[in-house]
């Protein structure tokens, strides 16, 4: 009965196995397997319920390596024009490529005869929506740990929830960063102000001198002050995913718009793309390591996007006045 209970919440059954992660269920791992997973049915049945003609293709991989991962995908809905949310739990060991990237965080990796054994999982998510009035929107919430050479064991934990709308809608923005700033304050005052710019810093396409976006929380590296406090923190961050996006989705999805409000709409797909593909941290991440998924990887990528040599917004358009707030962040909360 628990079986049946947990696969109707799941998309598809857990990469580790429901068994295994039953017998090690106590271990942070194996919670934070069944955290990503819930996330995912979480968000896809409350994406399907908004896009009823559209269904998502669920794609269970291995990684040869050790692991895999389950793809959840929506393409040309009514609504969404691309939505995927994946879940991946890998291990094996470090690339020397991938493991010189942490060590230029500032990582202090002491590896065995060259090999650092490793784990690393997530739940990761983006949507396009195709009305020009309803955001894109992110999120991804991550767990690694790493084995050195004399045994101990580094963790940390990454992840954030960010909105990327074509045109600014006050109300819109300050009921996504009220419910994320909710979340965090149930742990600590101090993480939203921290998380929210740390956010607005990490999502800058330095090219273009703008946000990708409006924000909204962005952490990595935290393994303080505990292992259980953290994953408690994350999974307040997770919870808060369908909340802080659904109702604003619902708002818009109908509203009528202009082939011009189109096009802006893939104009600014495409600095999505750019930021994507220049500075993402996970997407780099995930191109070099071996044996890694690039159909999922890049999943994030919209169906379709636009460059237009030279466009420029007339001054005081509503174009002009969302790039003025992706150059200039705002406080959305107090």
């Amino acid at each position: 009965k628990e079986e049946e209970e947990l696969r109707q919440r799941f998309m598809a059954p857990p990469v580790s196995g429901l068994r295994e992660l039953r017998r090690r269920r106590r271990e942070l791992r194996s919670r934070m397997e069944l955290l990503i997973m819930e996330t995912q049915g979480e968000v896809c049945r409350a994406l399907a319920a908004l896009d009823p003609g559209a269904v998502f293709a669920v794609d269970t991989w291995e990684r040869k390596e050790g692991g895999g991962g389950i793809s959840c995908v929506l393409q040309d809905g009514e609504i969404f024009e691309k939505a995927g949310v994946n879940v991946s739990v890998v291990f094996g060991l470090l690339s020397e490529e991938a493991a010189r990237q942490m060590r230029s965080r500032g990582k202090s990796l002491k590896a065995k005869d060259g090999k650092l054994p490793f784990c690393a999982m997530g739940v990761s998510s983006v949507i396009h929506p195709k009305n020009p009035h309803v955001p894109t929107m992110h999120f991804n919430y991550r767990y690694f740990e790493i084995e050195e050479a004399d045994g101990t064991k580094q963790w940390w934990f990454g992840g954030g929830t960010d909105l990327t709308p074509t045109y600014l809608n006050e109300e819109d923005a300050i009921h996504f960063h009220k419910t994320l700033k909710e979340a965090c304050d149930k742990h600590d005052l101090k993480l939203y102000p921290k998380y929210k710019k740390w956010c607005d810093d990490y999502f800058y396409i330095e090219h273009r001198g703008e946000r990708r976006g409006i924000g909204g929380i962005f952490f990595d590296d935290v393994d303080s002050p505990s292992k259980e406090e953290v994953f408690q923190f994350v999974k307040s961050c997770a919870k808060a995913v369908v909340p802080c996006y659904i109702p604003i989705v619902k708002r818009h999805c109908h509203d009528s718009f202009t082939p011009e409000e189109k096009l802006w709409q893939q104009l600014r797909r495409g600095r999505y793309v750019e930021f994507n593909l220049v500075y993402d941290r996970g997407t780099k991440f995930g191109l070099l390591t071996p044996g890694s998924r690039i159909e999922s990887i890049l999943m994030s990528l919209p169906l379709t996007a636009r460059w237009e040599y030279m466009h420029t917004p007339p001054e005081s358009s509503k174009e002009a006045e969302i790039l003025e707030v992706l150059r200039n962040p705002k406080d959305w909360v107090h």
